[in-house]
Formats: C-alpha cells, structure tokens, sequence
C-alpha cells in the first residue's frame, strides 16, 4: 500500500480534513525542531547553516514541483498566466510583510548576541534584548503563513500525492527553522524548556488555520487553485531568497550551506518522483 492510500485510509478523502491533519504535522514538525535545543544543547552554527540550506533546498523544489508546475500543467490548462500571477501576488505579499515586520539579523550574527554555539541559561531578560527576539519571531510566524497555506492548496486541489509531498516539504525544513528560531530565542534570555513548549502553538496558530483555509477557499472557489498554488510558491521563494540564503552565508559558510541546499533539493526531488 503506497503512502498515499495509507493517508487516505488513516485520515478520509475530504482534502479540508487531509489539510487540517496536515496543519498539525507541519507545526508538529516546528515543534520538534525548536525542540532539539533541549538534548542539542550547543549547536553550532556551521550546523545551523548548513541545516537552514538544506531547508531552502526542499522549499525551492517544493515551489517548483509542487505548485508552480501543478498550478500551470494541471488546472489552468497549460496557461502559464493564472500561475504566475499568483507567485508575483505571493512575492509582493511578503516583501510588504516584511517592510511592516522588521528582522533582528543582528540576534544570530550580531555583537550583543550570545555566542551561537554557547547559548546560555542563565542570562537575565532585558527590553534590549527581548524587542529584538519578538521582531525575529514575528518575521519567522509571518514566513509560516504561506507554508501552511501551500499545505492548504495541495490537498484542497485533489491531488492527495501532491499535498503529502508539500506537507513532507514544509515540514522537514520547519525542524531547522524551528531549531535556529530557539537559538535565537535562547540568545535572547529565553527559557530552553519555556520557549520550546510555545513553539508549537506559535506555528500551529498559524499554519494550521491557514492550512485549512486554503483548502476551504481552493475548493469552494476552483478557478482561484491555479492563483493560489503560485501565491504560496511566490511567498516561498521570496523566503529563501531574501531571508534563508542571505542568513546562511552571512558567517562564512557558503559553501556549507550551498550543499546542504543541493541535499534538500534531491531530497525533495526523490520524494516527489516517489509520491507521484
């Protein structure tokens, strides 16, 4: 029995459940990487690097195989227009975002940052801190919004393969977002144990109810699919290119980074020719 009708036997065919239990896999994902700062307690961050590329990697051939090529081969009949317009809406989305909710770069890589590879726990919270580290988790939270959507929009199209292959995407590269958020969080004063137990709800408050909004809208509304797979894969890649890429090549692990990017790639890649 392939996995796909191991889903559909576990979980029924209505893609606005399928979107909901795919909602609660990708936060639950999140949750374990912010997790990780509980037995990983020094991660260093040519790890991170290389970690948070490889999560690029996946969201690159996600955007592409999942939603870009699907949106334009599959439901607006070969009319590339519906698709693309959707991925410059989710590009335009998330760059004004992103002027609305500015980054705290300097919590990883800055000089008041803690050593990355030696958060400590003892460290006392202060305003000068704690502002910067609600910005970097704002902007990590509002980066979710299209993930849980794209999870939305693959099992609200019907196609059961594709939506397994998004949720499988956003989320085996939330458990390396989720890991450096808690390292920033961390370098902020935060509690390991505190800022672990909320990562979940902090990205399941978001792309749960998203997750199901986007199947709700794309089924409801048909003709919005193809606009809605580019607007999600739009969002995606405007995150890997404006945020993952920039941050993993900031400390001299370029060429790290780089190749855990080609890995997430072919992994991605792998399980798409796998689920389809």
């Amino acid at each position: 029995m392939s996995l796909s009708e191991t889903f559909v036997r576990l979980v029924g065919d209505n893609p606005i459940v399928q979107a909901f239990v795919g909602g609660l896999v990708i936060a639950g994902l999140n949750l374990l990487g912010a997790s990780i700062v509980l037995v990983w307690r020094n991660p260093t961050q040519r790890g991170l690097d290389a970690a948070l590329g490889f999560a690029a990697g996946v969201m690159l051939a996600a955007a592409f195989t999942s939603l870009i090529i699907p949106g334009i081969e599959q439901y607006s009949g070969g009319d590339p227009i519906p698709t693309l317009v959707g991925v410059a809406l989710g590009a335009i989305f998330l760059d004004q975002a992103d002027r609305l909710v500015p980054h705290a770069h300097y919590l990883l890589t800055g000089s008041r940052r803690a050593d990355a590879a030696n958060p400590p726990d003892d460290i006392d919270l202060d305003a000068e801190r704690l502002a910067p580290v609600v910005l970097f988790i704002l902007a990590i939270t509002l980066h979710n919004m299209p993930e849980g959507l794209a999870v939305g929009v693959g099992f609200g199209s019907g196609d059961v393969e594709n939506g397994l292959a998004l949720m499988l995407a956003i989320g085996i590269q939330n458990i390396p977002e989720g890991l450096a958020v808690s390292v920033a969080a961390i370098n902020a004063g935060l509690d390991r144990r505190f800022y672990a137990a909320v990562a979940g709800l902090r990205a399941g408050v978001v792309e749960i109810p998203l997750a199901v909004l986007g199947a709700v809208a794309v089924t409801q509304v048909e003709p919005l699919l193809p606009y809605a797979m580019g607007f999600a894969a739009g969002a995606m890649l405007f995150v890997i290119s404006d945020e993952i890429i920039p941050e993993t090549h900031l400390r001299g692990n370029e060429r790290l980074a780089t190749l855990g990017l080609m890995v997430g790639t072919i992994v991605m890649l792998f399980l798409d020719v796998s689920l389809g």
